[in-house]
């Protein structure tokens, strides 16, 4: 995604939008194995909790370090109410090719690695767009406006058809309330610090934060 044609543009785009005002239904009505195989996570679990969705593959070297900072994300702001949700896929460059098995391993040994191990909920990879995409990435992609309306270099994106709410790369992210609704939606490329400042800034409007 480094070499992306419209990579010069970004500081022209936001970095994040407000998802739709009106939204139909809430992600509790969807859930995910969980990394191993052996748990279907209900969403209903966290409810009344913040909750970050991010399309996760450490292998983008351009943004494997939002991995790191995705544990120090839980960890400062776990106790406040957010859990980090994070969902391997292989759509972008084929940068995710390894089986369920291999993913903390490598996460552990090769990147990030120094044992790297993640302290927020990894889940089985799977689609986040296309004709198999997950469903709670259909209903999180329908609730908020796209980031960017450009798709970049197409020959490295793994779905088909395109579409306009589609995730444009790894790492996006969404914000859902604790009513379970979609509040905001983040471009791929947006830094956790950035991302961190936005959640507190949500948290203090209402009330969730003290400090």
């Amino acid at each position: 995604w480094g070499q992306l044609p419209w990579a010069s543009c970004l500081r022209y785009l936001l970095h994040l939008v407000d998802c739709y005002p009106s939204i139909s239904g809430t992600v509790y009505n969807y859930g995910a194995l969980s990394i191993h195989g052996d748990e279907y996570i209900p969403f209903q679990k966290y409810a009344g909790k913040l909750l970050l969705f991010v399309n996760v593959n450490p292998f983008d070297g351009g943004i494997s370090l939002s991995l790191v900072e995705l544990n120090a994300l839980q960890t400062e702001l776990g106790h406040l109410g957010l859990v980090v949700l994070g969902f391997p896929c292989n759509q972008f460059g084929k940068q995710e090719p390894g089986e369920n098995s291999e993913i903390l391993p490598g996460l552990k040994y090769v990147r990030p690695g120094n044992n790297f191990v993640p302290n927020f909920q990894l889940f089985q990879k799977g689609d986040v767009n296309g004709e198999k995409e997950q469903r709670v990435y259909t209903f999180l992609k329908n609730s908020c406006p796209p980031v960017t309306e450009s798709f970049g270099d197409t020959s490295r994106l793994f779905w088909g058809p395109l579409k306009i709410h589609d995730i444009k790369w790894n790492f996006e992210k969404f914000l859902v309330g604790p009513d379970g609704k979609p509040v905001m939606r983040w471009f791929p490329r947006t830094n956790v610090a950035t991302v961190k400042n936005d959640i507190i800034k949500y948290m203090r409007e209402h009330m969730m934060f003290h400090g």
